[in-house]
């Protein structure tokens, strides 16, 4: 990870914590069924950030190696996660885990990998990795289809976030993740989506590094733009913000 990957996260922990959104249980089902995700697995989780994607590995019985460079967001993972058992936070990056070699049966990274050196995680996954282990890469990403409301939300951006265009064109790359694998690995889509009201929408918005903050010339209009979107598309105090889930999977 770049020095900017990790520190640009520092000041969204607590938008990020509340309003990002979790992954569906098909999801972690095909993890269960491909992977070998179940009781007593271990797990690295690169790139952790606030626990999301380690909780449910938690649920499915694992132990979970939090692997996140960031000081602010680790915190955030350990408060919330601390007491569970199975949960080892680890101050290391997806290029320097720390962790021992073949010491895990599964390495993950949940909306992570867009912001790692594909060939050194490839590397550090390879090294971490027990025989026959495998790697899932998931991402939460915009429908194929966007629904009304996200056309309008994505324009927003278009006019509001610099860095928008930047940073969701290093999502999902193909070649990145080829490189990972060292080939083309299998892939599955789920649906997926949160219910927002507009504290939550705007919480949303300000979890993505991309969003203007504060004292930014963009920042206001931004969220105001983005008040007056929430007016035309909600119902009932409420809009749905949908997904694609992507997982890539295999053994790299």
């Amino acid at each position: 990870m770049a020095l900017d990957s990790i520190r640009r996260f520092s000041s969204r922990v607590d938008n990020y914590l509340k309003y990002r959104p979790s992954y569906p249980s098909e999801a972690i089902g095909l993890l269960r069924e491909q992977c070998g995700l179940g009781p007593g697995a271990k797990v690295a989780d690169l790139g952790s950030g606030t626990g999301i994607l380690t909780a449910l590995l938690l649920d499915a019985g694992a132990q979970v190696f939090a692997v996140e460079p960031n000081p602010r967001m680790r915190r955030a993972a350990e408060e919330l996660l601390g007491g569970r058992a199975g949960f080892v936070s680890v101050a290391g990056t997806a290029e320097a885990s720390t962790l021992e070699a073949h010491s895990v049966a599964l390495v993950v990274a949940g909306q992570a990998f867009h912001w790692f050196d594909p060939g050194r995680a490839r590397r550090e996954a390879v090294r971490m990795l027990a025989a026959r282990g495998s790697a899932a890469l998931l991402w939460n990403e915009p429908p194929e289809e966007p629904t009304p409301f996200l056309a309008d939300y994505e324009a927003l951006l278009r006019r509001h976030a610099p860095q928008y265009e930047r940073v969701m064109s290093l999502h999902a790359q193909q070649q990145g993740i080829g490189e990972f694998f060292g080939g083309a690995p299998r892939h599955a889509v789920f649906a997926n989506r949160q219910v927002l009201d507009l504290q939550g929408l705007e919480g949303r918005l300000m979890s993505s590094s991309y969003a203007p903050q504060p004292g930014e010339p963009q920042h206001e209009p931004l969220i105001a733009g983005l008040r007056r979107l929430f007016e035309r598309h909600q119902d009932g105090g409420k809009v749905v913000f949908a997904y694609r889930t992507l997982v890539f999977y295999g053994q790299p």
